[in-house]
């Protein structure tokens, strides 16, 4: 039987959260998978957790690497997989147990180059709201469709969906190595883009735990940079295609002004427009920036 998802799995010292991740992936009531760990150089018991998992579930594969950051991981997991489809799952996070059924039977039906389902975000008080959430299975086409809905670029979440692998090798899609957070714009921008249609799938969800010790909440000087650069190289794109997004998801800067702890002056600067907001919420004022 031909293998039809591949399920890569950047491993970063997440001890406590990677039997919940990998229990939600070895449990799918999709068993078509190959699993492929990568553990990026984890200095907690993550590797032996991932080793214990593929003792004993022989579609697990663990590939071990100094930290170089989640996107060298995914890439040498793209190189290595095999399945018709390729989902990316980050392992402080977990997924509804027909997440793979449902999606793989909506690419199927629609043919389509990837399918997409709803994201809820956990909280510690026990709540579950959506973060992205979807009505009705349908299929996109247009750019415009895709963007709009899939709230592109401000939710370019690369782990809720499976992506047709030969499209993604069509684009020689890869993530930029250089940066370590917000490191999915590039990707699921471009991949968006250029695909044909995408199907969106209700009724399973992906779960998006926020890790108090992330990459992106150490690293916060590091991540304002990367999320500077993924801005841009968005701007760039959107530019080049003529593709057209709120004016707020081209937002350069912030600039708040505080006087004894209380916000005097926000200044919001936009690729095409500075907008000054006193206390920080009333409009007062507003300047257009020649491009």
């Amino acid at each position: 039987m031909p293998l039809e998802i591949s399920v890569i799995i950047p491993i970063y010292n997440v001890e406590k959260y990677l039997a919940r991740c990998l229990d939600s992936i070895i449990n799918q009531t999709f068993q078509n998978l190959e699993i492929i760990c990568i553990d990026d150089g984890s200095t907690d018991n993550s590797l032996t957790i991932a080793e214990e998992y593929a003792n004993k579930d022989k579609r697990i594969s663990i590939i071990h690497q100094e930290n170089k950051g989640p996107s060298v991981a995914r890439n040498i997991g793209m190189k290595i997989a095999k399945g018709k489809y390729i989902s990316f799952i980050d392992s402080d996070d977990w997924i509804d147990l027909d997440f793979f059924e449902k999606l793989y039977s909506a690419a199927e039906k629609y043919n389509a180059d990837a399918a997409c389902a709803g994201i809820k975000r956990p909280h510690a008080d026990g709540r579950t709201p959506f973060k992205l959430k979807f009505d009705k299975e349908m299929i996109l086409s247009t750019t415009s469709e895709k963007y709009k809905i899939l709230e592109i670029p401000r939710k370019c979440y690369v782990w809720n969906k499976i992506y047709k692998r030969e499209e993604i090798e069509r684009q020689n899609l890869k993530f930029i190595e250089k940066i370590t957070c917000c490191e999915d714009v590039y990707f699921t921008t471009k991949f968006l883009y250029y695909s044909r249609n995408i199907a969106i799938v209700p009724n399973t969800a992906y779960y998006y735990w926020v890790n108090n010790k992330s990459i992106t909440r150490n690293l916060k000087d590091k991540a304002q940079v990367d999320l500077l650069i993924a801005r841009k190289d968005f701007i760039k794109f959107s530019r080049k295609h003529h593709i057209q997004c709120d004016e707020k998801f081209y937002i350069r800067d912030k600039i708040t002004y505080k006087f004894f702890g209380i916000t005097i002056l926000r200044i919001y600067e936009w690729e095409t427009i500075k907008k000054y907001y006193l206390f920080g919420l009333i409009p007062f004022f507003e300047k257009r920036i020649s491009i």
